[in-house]
């Protein structure tokens, strides 16, 4: 008789990955890593145990968007306060905040919830090609298209 095994967080076995953002579209970027921050890629992915792995991301500075995105797409905060609404361009987002560009796009592929919030912590942008987690020894992951 088969089962469906569930994954045990004890069981998990994590791997580091490498995506190099250069030339990449934002998008195909964010549901590539959002995939394996998740686990999906594994057989044993479970929903209710943090299966994924670790994503680094390196280049986030030239990660680019298709189409007039970068002028019409917007970015919203508010701080609270009356008058407190923060409105940016994705073009002003790409040059002054690229790390937070990047980050914002795949935490909105990624549940909403304390797991979600665990798989944010597995993630980590950095605008230029070096990063510090050469003793992890990250394979690099190729994303589609």
């Amino acid at each position: 008789m088969r089962q469906t095994t569930m994954a045990k967080p004890a069981d998990v076995t994590r791997t580091w990955y490498v995506v190099d953002g250069e030339g990449q579209t934002l998008g195909r970027l964010a549901t590539t890593c959002a995939h394996v921050l998740r686990g999906k890629h594994k057989p044993t992915y479970t929903p209710n145990v943090d299966c994924g792995d670790y994503v680094i991301v390196i280049n986030a500075d030239k990660v680019d968007m298709t189409g007039n995105k970068l002028n019409t797409e917007k970015y919203y905060n508010h701080s609270g306060y009356f008058g407190g609404l923060r409105v940016r361009t994705a073009k002003e987002m790409k040059e002054k905040y690229p790390v937070e560009w990047v980050e914002r796009a795949i935490k909105g592929m990624l549940p909403h919830t304390k797991l979600g919030d665990v798989m944010r912590g597995h993630l980590f942008v950095y605008a230029g090609s070096e990063h510090p987690h050469a003793a992890q020894k990250p394979v690099e992951l190729k994303v589609k298209g």
